[in-house]
């Protein structure tokens, strides 16, 4: 939960990000939170992840975004986990 405003001048911002879904694959953790009217897929490799944001309202249901992860999608995922290693790589060297 973040809070934006002072909840003491009588008005504030609350933003609340829940857990819908997990998806199971072999290599990443696959998570689907829903966060102010759109879906957060987050994809976790090791310290590296990357998150797509996809509007709630492109998608009928969650099993409509299952049938999106491809095999071309997960190898695309994972060129920009090697690229995203090796960009840290050169910034802590």
């Amino acid at each position: 939960m973040v809070n934006f405003l002072n909840p003491n001048e009588g008005y504030f911002y609350l933003c609340v990000m829940r857990l819908v879904k997990e998806i199971p694959h072999s290599h990443y953790l696959v998570q689907v939170h829903e966060y102010n009217g759109k879906y957060l897929l987050k994809i976790t490799l090791d310290n590296y992840e990357q998150v797509f944001k996809i509007p709630a309202s492109e998608l009928e249901n969650l099993d409509e975004l299952t049938t999106k992860l491809t095999h071309e999608f997960w190898s695309s995922c994972l060129q920009r986990f090697l690229l995203m290693r090796s960009d840290y790589e050169k910034f802590i060297k």
